[in-house]
């Protein structure tokens, strides 16, 4: 779990972001907001739809690309399900990311508030569950 009120992502816990004052989480049929799996970049969230399964491939982080981004910040899961590979991270330096983060969940949104409050640029893609 984390909180954090000076946000913009004020609360995480199992399936469930507030982020700026709105809940995103998902469970069983129903969804709220952007859903437990999100993509951030400053205070907007999106839907991280691409993400599928627990191996990410190249087709799921190509949504922060081209967006002026520097640093990337994934979270991976509650319990740090969702697997990285090394292509990956390469495929992300070789399009312009320069930082790659991987932290569980809680950190990861710890993580994203403090590099998004210190004026850098960056994104979050967060698995809200596993």
């Amino acid at each position: 779990m984390f909180d954090d009120p000076k946000g913009p992502i004020e609360h995480y816990s199992w399936g469930k972001f507030i982020i700026s004052g709105e809940e995103h989480s998902e469970n069983d049929d129903s969804r709220k907001g952007k859903g437990k799996d999100i993509m951030m970049i400053g205070e907007k969230v999106k839907r991280w739809k691409e993400r599928k399964g627990h191996v990410l491939d190249t087709s799921m982080v190509e949504s922060v690309l081209g967006k002026n981004i520097r640093i990337l910040v994934i979270g991976n899961g509650a319990y740090g399900a969702l697997t990285v590979p090394d292509e990956v991270i390469r495929y992300l330096h070789e399009n312009g990311i320069e930082k790659v983060i991987i932290e569980k969940t809680p950190e990861a949104s710890r993580k994203y508030n403090e590099i998004y409050r210190a004026g850098k640029k960056v994104a979050l893609l967060a698995h809200g569950t596993c």
